[in-house]
């Protein structure tokens, strides 16, 4: 379930500014120690995250010259896609990798 909820802790940043971040790090801190699937999940959620916050500035910025608003809205769908994929196979009890990951926690 922790493996689960750090994944969908990322949907919060859709509501909350930064809790894209902020809400699996949270969940990974405390359940780390406690499950290495958990600190396996924890792990691929907030490097996706912080690779797709990234992705999103540079797109925000890219709106400048008309190409980023596409950019934005393809990452937000694809975030969406991503997350329920990863959160699915938490779920089941397997690993999952996010494409397009910079890998900042290994």
């Amino acid at each position: 379930m922790w493996a689960m909820l750090c994944h969908l802790g990322g949907l919060t940043g859709y509501v909350v500014p930064f809790g894209q971040i902020i809400a699996p790090l949270v969940i990974w801190l405390i359940q780390k120690d406690k499950s290495s699937f958990v600190d396996a999940h924890g792990k691929q959620a907030l490097n996706f995250q912080i690779s797709w916050t990234i992705y999103a500035l540079a797109s925000g910025i890219l709106v400048f010259v008309c190409v980023g608003f596409a950019l934005l809205m393809a990452l937000a769908v694809a975030e969406l896609v991503l997350v329920i994929l990863a959160a699915l196979a938490a779920n089941d009890g397997k690993p999952y990798k996010y494409p397009l990951t910079i890998q900042f926690l290994k």
